[in-house]
């Protein structure tokens, strides 16, 4: 029997980065992920690698950009306003084709904000955080042992792609404790990083940047990217799906608001109430597909989220031209996380 560890979503994090062999850590303090640092700068020296406590979220987020360009596993994390300080340096990285690891389990905000869960950064995530109109790849738990496998998921895609990939969790899901069971990484073919940088002397002399002055380069370059993107959209989308050959309403939601759906979808069944579940576990690429061919059966959708409406654009784009899309959502403030009798009874109301 597999051994099993009872860990907070945090510490699982770590443990998939390290079995995914990253040994290149550089972070700065901000609630509600400090458990992330707090776990690298104890384990990461042990296995001869780089923690650094960096002096801002800037200078954190540009050691990863030099690491990753060297070609070995590197990662950051951070919450809601350290990721809005990183954005700059994420912009490079997308133009620059560097892979990396972002972490961010989000607070809640605009601005300051507080520590209480949330879900408001899903358009930075998947829209493009910073400037310039790129993508990065989007991951979604919405459990411990989903915050073990997609981190492990995240390193590979990212340097499969050459692109940032981020974790895109909250504080119930970066806190809570659940059973972990730890496995070795997957079996992956091993890509030829021929773009990483090497020192003087090492051979042909290899350049990375995001600056294209040539008449037509950076065009070149963007529909480059642009293609990437496609060909993401077309190979990494990830879903789980469950009652939807039969269901009269879908209901929707990613992350730690998925989990609390899901008991209120299954309420809902022992009711025998023909209700469906999808929810997205990549964010970008989003699943369009998943739910133009689902919406193609059932006509309406109810959309949950813990802000004030932001997947559900997704949402709405993606679902078959004459279906119904329904939003219940719970921006952050204390005690702001809905219970599933209180979703359930959203479900009644647009069944």
């Amino acid at each position: 029997m597999t051994k099993r560890l009872f860990v907070r979503g945090n510490e699982a994090i770590c443990l998939g980065a390290l079995e995914a062999g990253c040994r290149h850590y550089f972070g700065y303090p901000i609630t509600p992920q400090n458990d992330i640092p707090e776990f690298m700068s104890r384990e990461i020296p042990k296995l001869n690698g780089e923690f650094i406590q960096a002096e801002s979220e800037v200078a954190a987020i540009n050691m990863v950009l030099g690491a990753a360009a060297t070609g070995v596993r590197a990662m950051t994390s951070s919450s809601s306003p350290g990721i809005s300080l990183k954005m700059e340096s994420v912009s490079y990285m997308a133009a620059m084709e560097v892979p990396c690891l972002i972490v961010n389990i989000s607070r809640s905000g605009p601005g300051l904000g507080g520590i209480d869960a949330s879900q408001g950064d899903y358009f930075q995530a998947v829209k493009g955080g910073g400037h310039g109109g790129y993508h990065i790849i989007v991951l979604a738990p919405a459990s411990i042992q989903e915050m073990y496998d997609l981190t492990m998921l995240a390193f590979d895609l990212a340097e499969k792609y050459r692109s940032p990939a981020m974790i895109l969790g909250d504080a119930v899901v970066g806190q809570m404790k659940e059973p972990l069971a730890p496995r070795p990484k997957p079996d992956t073919e091993l890509i030829e990083k021929n773009w990483a940088l090497r020192g003087t002397g090492e051979g042909e002399q290899r350049v990375i940047k995001s600056l294209y002055l040539g008449d037509g380069e950076l065009e070149a370059h963007n529909w480059k990217l642009h293609a990437k993107y496609s060909l993401m959209k077309e190979k990494e989308c990830r879903w789980e799906e469950s009652h939807t050959d039969d269901a009269k309403i879908l209901v929707t939601a990613f992350g730690s608001a998925a989990r609390i759906a899901k008991t209120a979808v299954a309420m809902a069944r022992d009711e025998g109430m023909k209700v469906g579940f999808l929810r997205p576990i990549t964010l970008f690429p989003f699943p369009e597909k998943a739910f133009r061919d689902a919406t193609l059966r059932c006509k309406k959708v109810l959309d949950i989220e813990l802000n004030t409406g932001q997947m559900v654009e997704d949402v709405r784009l993606s679902v078959a031209r004459d279906a119904d899309v329904f939003f219940y959502g719970r921006p952050s403030g204390t005690g702001s996380l809905p219970t599933p009798e209180e979703l359930f009874a959203q479900i009644k109301k647009y069944y």
